[in-house]
C-alpha cells in the first residue's frame, strides 16, 4: 500500500548478484559483495563481477527510517558510473504491485515481472509477488526497510550490466516510490533512460484501492500528503497540511504512524482540526488487499486516540472528507456536484 513500512526489528537480507544491504538499525550497517552491481562499505571495498567497482566512500545514515537525521546525512553514496559496465545494458522497469493482493495487480506488471529475469524490491513486497513470477525469476535480490538507495542502485547497476531488471513497489511507482529515485541514480550514474529503455508499469495506488474500501470518497478534487518527515522535514509537512486542509480537498494521509514518530501524526490532527469540522468524516483502512486488512470509518474528532490502536501504523492510509462529504449505509460520499445540475 504505502511506500513505506514500518518495521521495528532488524533485518539482513544477502544476494548472489547483489550490491549493499543494510540493517534498519543506524547504528549498524553491512555490505555483502556484488557479482552484478555496486557494492559499498564505509570500510572497505570489493570488486563486481559485471565491472562495477565499488567506492568506500558511501556511509550509512543515522537516521532510523521514518525519523529524521540530524546531521543531513543519505542512505548511501552512489557508487559504479556508467564507464564501470563494459557491454550492451539490459533493460529497467519500476513496476507497481497495486494493493497487495495478486488479483489487485495488474496484467501489464504480472507480464513485465514474468520477462524480468531479475527483481529487485523490499523484503514485504518481494513478499507480495505470486510464487509463480518469483519462481520464474533468474535472481531476486530484497532489502529491509531503508535500503532505498541501495537496491534502486543495485537495480541499475544489473540493468548497466546487460540484465532485464524490474524494480518492484506496492501501489504506483510514481506515488511515494522509487520511480523518481530511478532516474535520479541513473543521472548521477552518467546514464540515460533511454539506455536501459526504463519504462514504469503503473499500479493502483493506496489512496485509490483504500478509497473504494470505503466507499466513493475520492471523487471530487483531492491531494496528498505524507507524514513521513525521513526525506521531507516536518515544518513542511505542517505547511502543506495547513494549506491544503484550508481548501475543500479530500486529504489522503500517507504514512500516517510508526513508533518512532507519533509527533507528526498528533500535530496532523490538530492542524486538520483547526481547519475542518470535527464532525468531518474520516475513512481509515490498515493493511488493504492484504490478509490484515482493516476498514473503519470514524470522524475528525476521534482521530487522534485512533493513533494508539493497531488500525494505524506505515501500512494505513487515512481519508479525510470534505465539509460536503456525508456516510450513508456504513460507506463515504463525497459528492460530484450533479446534484446541482440534475434531478435524480
Amino acid at each position: 500500500m504505502s511506500s513505506e513500512t514500518n518495521a521495528d526489528a532488524a533485518e539482513e537480507s544477502t544476494s548472489k548478484c547483489g550490491g549493499a544491504t543494510e540493517t534498519e538499525s543506524a547504528s549498524s550497517s553491512t555490505s555483502s559483495s556484488s557479482n552484478c552491481g555496486a557494492s559499498s562499505d564505509e570500510t572497505s571495498s570489493s570488486d563486481s563481477a559485471c565491472g562495477a567497482s565499488s567506492s568506500d566512500s558511501s556511509s550509512a545514515s543515522e537516521s532510523s527510517c521514518g525519523a529524521s537525521s540530524d546531521d543531513g546525512s543519505t542512505e548511501q553514496e552512489v557508487g559504479a558510473t556508467i564507464e564501470d559496465f563494459d557491454g550492451e545494458p539490459g533493460q529497467l522497469t519500476a513496476v507497481g504491485l497495486g494493493p497487495g493482493q495478486p488479483e489487485g495487480m495488474t496484467e501489464r506488471a504480472k507480464t513485465a515481472l514474468l520477462e524480468a529475469e531479475h527483481i529487485v524490491g523490499y523484503t514485504t513486497y518481494i513478499d507480495l509477488i505470486p510464487d509463480e513470477i518469483t519462481a520464474a525469476a533468474d535472481e531476486l535480490y530484497d532489502t529491509p526497510m531503508c535500503g532505498e538507495v541501495s537496491r534502486t542502485e543495485e537495480a541499475i547497476d544489473r540493468a548497466l550490466a546487460g540484465n532485464d531488471v524490474a524494480i518492484v513497489g506496492s501501489g504506483d511507482p510514481n506515488v511515494y516510490a522509487l520511480a523518481g529515485l530511478a532516474l535520479e541514480i541513473l543521472e548521477s550514474k552518467g546514464a540515460t533512460a533511454s539506455m536501459v529503455e526504463f519504462d514504469v508499469i503503473p499500479g493502483v495506488p493506496a489512496a485509490q484501492s483504500c478509497a473504494a474500501r470505503l466507499g466513493a470518497p475520492l471523487v471530487n478534487d483531492t491531494v496528498s500528503v505524507s507524514l513521513s518527515d525521513h526525506l521531507v522535514p516536518m515544518p513542511e509537512i505542517e505547511s502543506r497540511l495547513h494549506a491544503v486542509a484550508s481548501e475543500n480537498f479530500t486529504i489522503t494521509i500517507y504514512n500516517p504512524w510508526s513508533r518512532k514518530r507519533r509527533e507528526n501524526f498528533q500535530k496532523c490532527c490538530e492542524i486538520l482540526l483547526t481547519h475542518r469540522d470535527p464532525e468531518t468524516p474520516v475513512g481509515i483502512v490498515h493493511g488493504a488487499g492484504r490478509e490484515d486488512e482493516q476498514v473503519m470509518i470514524t470522524d475528525l474528532a476521534e482521530l487522534e486516540d485512533l493513533g494508539e490502536s493497531e488500525i494505524i501504523d506505515m501500512t494505513t492510509t487515512i481519508v479525510v472528507g470534505t465539509e460536503d462529504t456525508y456516510v450513508w449505509d456504513d460507506r463515504m460520499v463525497t459528492p460530484r456536484g450533479y446534484e446541482t445540475k440534475y434531478d435524480y
